[in-house]
């Protein structure tokens, strides 16, 4: 069993990977280990192999898997339709574990939605400046705007891995839950105690609003001029899926009204701009995207990629296999 691993560099430097490496490649004969970008690169290494491991990039579509000829495992960190619809259409077993991020990136969803409505940013940066202001005529000089979560209304615009382990961290706080997400069986909102309902309902009512929707021609600029007009004075817009849900420029006009807060973990450009407006604004909370990037989630799925190569090898089915069904959640 021929098996090409191609992922960055990076990956294969890491100490804390090792033992998970360790694990994969003694599943196969023959091991060889890239990080091509390009597809001309690849090129005759998949020609070598029976199975490949690797990220999303490059592309295998149908010219690239021409060559191919051997691969019958492919195991993907994430995927696009292109690469996905391609090996299914040659009959390849195809696995993808993005969900591996997920529980990671739902954590940081509360941590923020916590912070925005605590503004737990705001007094750590006047603390370190000295220019905080200490309450003096308890209780008339509380900023209102400062609330907890218990009992809010939260809207979540996508409501698959990230959406449904936000809203059992949720849980505790008894939140008023409104979802939107096509794609979702009913039986699956009613788990949560989750209401299905429009974008513009999630708009107008939420006090909390958070995005994990999947990036897909489908889902560009969901939340546009006419939703962003609609946010309650003082709502908390969290954007832990992919800064594409949102039309950026029309937000930042809104928060230039200082009327509500946003906190952002993803950007049109990325690493964000030194002279992005969205750095100089009191009312914007900003992470590096760091959601899902912990050595917990790069373990996680890893691992999850070997126990489906190790079950393909045995003949069983796979965990985290797809098929056609699920293309339109995946990226052009």
């Amino acid at each position: 069993m021929n098996l090409l691993v191609n992922l960055p560099e990076s990956f294969f430097q890491s100490e804390s990977l090792k033992p998970v490496f360790g694990r994969l490649f003694s599943l196969a004969s023959n091991v060889k280990t890239t990080s091509y970008n390009a597809p001309d690169e690849i090129k005759d290494d998949l020609a070598w192999a029976d199975a490949v491991i690797m990220w999303s990039w490059p592309n295998l579509d149908d010219a690239l898997l021409e060559n191919a000829k051997k691969v019958k495992f492919a195991g993907h960190i994430t995927i696009t339709q292109t690469t996905a619809r391609a090996e299914l259409k040659k009959g390849i077993v195809v696995s993808e574990t993005r969900h591996g991020f997920s529980s990671a990136v739902s954590e940081l969803g509360l941590t923020l939605i916590l912070s925005g409505l605590r503004k737990v940013g705001m007094y750590h940066h006047q603390m370190k400046l000295g220019t905080e202001e200490w309450v003096n005529a308890f209780p008339t000089d509380i900023d209102p705007s400062e609330r907890q979560l218990s009992g809010k209304n939260v809207g979540i615009i996508g409501f698959g891995g990230i959406g449904q382990g936000l809203a059992k961290l949720m849980a505790p706080f008894h939140v008023n839950l409104k979802i939107h997400d096509p794609y979702l069986p009913e039986e699956v909102a009613t788990k949560y105690g989750a209401t299905p309902t429009t974008i513009k309902d999630i708009a107008e009512t939420s006090d909390v609003i958070v995005l994990c929707a999947a990036e897909n021609a489908g889902t560009k600029k969901l939340i546009d001029k006419e939703e962003i007009a609609l946010f309650k004075k003082d709502s908390v817009l969290v954007n832990i899926g992919r800064s594409s849900l949102v039309n950026m420029e029309s937000l930042i006009e809104r928060l230039q009204l200082n009327d509500m807060t946003a906190m952002l973990d993803v950007f049109d450009v990325e690493p964000l701009e030194r002279d992005s407006v969205l750095r100089t604004l009191d009312n914007v909370f900003l992470t590096p995207h760091r959601a899902g990037g912990l050595m917990e989630s790069v373990e996680r799925i890893i691992n999850w990629l070997t126990d489906d190569f190790e079950a393909f090898l045995n003949g069983k089915p796979v965990k985290y296999g797809i098929n056609e069904d699920v293309l339109s959640c995946f990226p052009d």
